[in-house]
């Protein structure tokens, strides 16, 4: 299956090549040759890049699971001030040109949060890549109280982050939310009861991989309802 967010591009990719492999015909050249030639690696790399393999969840709905494809680099213990407002620990996937980048949800719940902000274009794998390049929020809040907050941060060739998660849906955990486009880093956050079940340096997988579990389904008197202020993202949907 080929990610519905990657299909302009693809099809754009292979018109490209079609269109340079006339030339080339046409007007036979050196120059000519290797243009077509790497624009059709290009095209055959897209139709890859763009994969989306089904995926099947796991039935635990106190399980905290994998947004994307990739590597833990970081599980860490930091001042979460947007929507939790206090310490949390943050688990860090990374995720290379090769991995399959279509994102879904961590976690079943209401999406009570979401932000999107400029900013830099650092490697992705770097530390400070989470405050300080382009990123979107998304915020999950269960009805007993849980709640889980990942970003989608765009990386050094990353320029494009896409979300269809907006304040008020129904986020299922498991289901394709998103895409960020040729490498990346993805930073989920959970409360500190939370147990992490997995190892800097690990793989994971999005939808499938478990990164971390609730030791209950919470309190339910956590899920009142707060006004949260959501600035406009700057970015249209392709």
């Amino acid at each position: 299956m080929v990610a519905r967010d990657g299909i302009g591009i693809i099809v754009g990719g292979f018109a490209a090549f079609l269109i340079s492999l006339g030339l080339w015909y046409f007007f036979p050249s050196a120059v000519a040759q290797a243009v077509t030639i790497l624009l059709g690696l290009f095209a055959v790399f897209n139709l890859y890049f763009f994969r989306d393999p089904d995926r099947e969840p796991p039935g635990n709905p106190l399980a905290v699971i994998s947004p994307a494809d990739g590597r833990v680099t970081q599980i860490v213990e930091v001042d979460e001030k947007d929507y939790f407002h206090r310490r949390v620990q943050r688990i860090s996937v990374f995720l290379s040109v090769f991995n399959v980048h279509v994102n879904r949800s961590p976690f079943s719940g209401t999406v009570d949060y979401f932000h999107y902000r400029t900013g830099k274009f650092l490697a992705a794998f770097k530390h400070e890549a989470s405050e300080e390049n382009e990123q979107t929020t998304i915020g999950i809040l269960d009805e007993g109280g849980n709640r889980v907050l990942f970003k989608q941060i765009a990386g050094l060739i990353a320029r494009r982050i896409i979300c269809h998660y907006r304040e008020g849906m129904t986020s299922r955990a498991g289901e394709r939310m998103g895409l960020i486009r040729y490498g990346s880093r993805v930073d989920v956050f959970v409360s500190l009861d939370a147990t992490v079940a997995v190892k800097v340096g690990q793989t994971v997988k999005a939808g499938q991989s478990i990164l971390a579990t609730f030791p209950s389904p919470g309190d339910a008197r956590d899920s009142e309802a707060r006004l949260v202020t959501t600035p406009r993202p700057e970015v249209t949907e392709s």
